[in-house]
């Protein structure tokens, strides 16, 4: 099929170009020969009159064109593979498809377990597939490389629906032999230890530093991590202090050696949303499985 003289078949490729910016993994992706994927970078040079794909040393960068079209192409892909995905009605139990979560590991300790417990029983044919949370975690759904997005909800996206999952607080979680008495961390003793601190591989704020941050406390990060679910493990046997989400640490204070105290401030409860593509709002497959994500959070309340 043609439109203007362009082959539409060819937009599938210069999507998947523009997106890995390398001719093989490209190839590889949509299941077709190097050879082939060449030829169809080539007619797309061709129709565009433009070199879409640059060679910079070992890597390929996006000519200006091409950086012009790559949203507008990823956003008319999405729609795409939102109608042909979706169907008038769903059944569960007789379902196939593959779903993909953006989450953290907080939710994957936490929300997930009885989450794949009910769809295991209710919709085993189900695939699922859950992948890390990264800085601005809505590009995943923007770019169709995720179905369903699981963050709180001040780093969700404005741009498409969310809904509320659940709330959790933060408190403070340190050694069992902490020299820090009581159940409430004094303030003085929160501002001058040494904290173990969550900050993501690839740049971005924790939720906890945020709500620090945004209640005006300056704390002294000794240690950090790249994940949620060892900040209770870094703190045992030392004298410093995590603050972390209260239900993962109750999760875990089973493993022994750490305790749970209270802030000595107020800071921001934690919202957790689920978001999904504003052109995905009307599958019925992931109006159900939002359902289930819902009633698998019920068991915290």
């Amino acid at each position: 099929m043609r439109f203007r003289n362009l082959d539409l078949n060819l937009l599938a490729a210069l999507d998947t170009l523009l997106r890995v910016r390398n001719v093989s993994r490209a190839a590889e992706e949509m299941f077709i020969t190097q050879s082939a994927m060449s030829n169809a970078l080539g007619r797309l040079r061709e129709y565009f009159d433009d070199p879409l794909l640059i060679q910079v040393g070992r890597s390929m960068e996006l000519s200006p064109l091409a950086i012009s079209l790559e949203q507008p192409l990823r956003d008319i892909i999405v729609r795409i593979e939102a109608a042909v995905e979706s169907s008038p009605t769903f059944e569960p139990a007789e379902a196939t498809r593959a779903v993909s979560f953006v989450v953290s590991d907080f939710t994957l300790l936490t929300i997930v377990p009885r989450f794949v417990e009910m769809m295991a029983a209710q919709a085993p044919g189900i695939q699922l597939h859950f992948k890390p949370q990264q800085n601005a975690p809505h590009l995943l759904l923007e770019r169709g490389e995720a179905d369903l997005l699981i963050a709180p909800t001040i780093f969700c996206s404005a741009n498409h629906p969310s809904e509320r999952l659940v709330d959790d607080t933060l408190c403070c979680v340190v050694s069992e032999d902490s020299p820090f008495p009581g159940t409430r961390m004094a303030e003085d003793a929160f501002l001058s230890a040494g904290h173990v601190a969550m900050l993501a591989p690839n740049g971005g704020e924790s939720f906890a530093s945020r709500a620090c941050r945004e209640a005006g406390l300056a704390v002294k990060v000794d240690v950090t991590t790249f994940s949620f679910a060892s900040l209770p493990l870094l703190v045992r046997g030392t004298k410093r202090i995590a603050v972390v989400q209260r239900r993962l640490v109750e999760c875990m204070v089973g493993i022994g050696g750490i305790r749970i105290m209270e802030p000595p401030f107020a800071l921001q409860p934690l919202r957790q949303s689920v978001q999904w593509h504003s052109h995905r709002s009307r599958d019925p497959a992931l109006i159900w499985i939002r359902q289930q994500l819902h009633e698998a959070v019920k068991v915290w309340l």
